[in-house]
């Protein structure tokens, strides 16, 4: 059963888990998932900026949007991250394009470096089973919506049904928010 935090007290409670998991590996493995609007990218990159790289060695931020292929893209995205950004050999991916609908340039990852990797589809069986800390923001419908909305707007208002249909089917599929160590209450 995943640890429920406040939004407020995640990042702290996050860099612990992550040096508790450092003690006797190579380094961490973070995965933030969470429906679209939930305020997965704002605590990734609080991790990032907070990250003791001192103590635990660089770290590398990976946002699922310049993974996912278009805006049909969930699924194969959640592949990326289990086969590619995952891989303790040559792990990396193709940054997508978006302006011009198309795979782009090779973004290779150093092996050595820790991964944060936030983005709608992240959580899967696969993927958790490489992770050492799985978070999972929730957040209301309505809430999230206004925030997406409201940061992407007329970019994303047309694309928001077929985002929320491919978000709705990897929650059947993967059940992300059990496959969690952490929920975040992002209100």
């Amino acid at each position: 059963m995943p640890e429920h935090v406040d939004v407020d007290d995640a990042v702290g409670d996050l860099l612990r888990r992550a040096e508790e998991a450092r003690v006797g590996s190579p380094r961490v493995v973070l995965l933030i998932d969470g429906r679209s609007g939930s305020g997965k990218t704002t605590l990734g990159r609080a991790v990032a900026a907070a990250w003791p790289a001192d103590r635990l060695g660089p770290a590398r931020l990976v946002h699922l949007d310049d993974v996912y292929p278009g805006w049909h893209g969930l699924e194969a995205a959640s592949r990326v991250v289990e086969t590619s950004l995952l891989s303790t050999t040559a792990p990396g991916w193709r940054r997508w394009d978006w302006e011009h609908g198309r795979a782009g340039s090779w973004e290779a990852l150093d092996p050595a470096d820790s991964l944060i990797v936030e983005g709608a589809g992240s959580l899967t069986r696969a993927s958790s089973s490489l992770a050492d800390v799985r978070v999972w923001l929730e957040l209301d419908a309505e809430t999230r919506r206004r925030r997406a909305l409201g940061r992407d707007g007329a970019a994303f208002e047309p694309w928001w049904d077929v985002w929320a249909a491919q978000e709705e089917r990897h929650l059947a599929r993967w059940s992300p928010r059990g496959l969690a160590d952490v929920v975040v209450d992002a209100r």
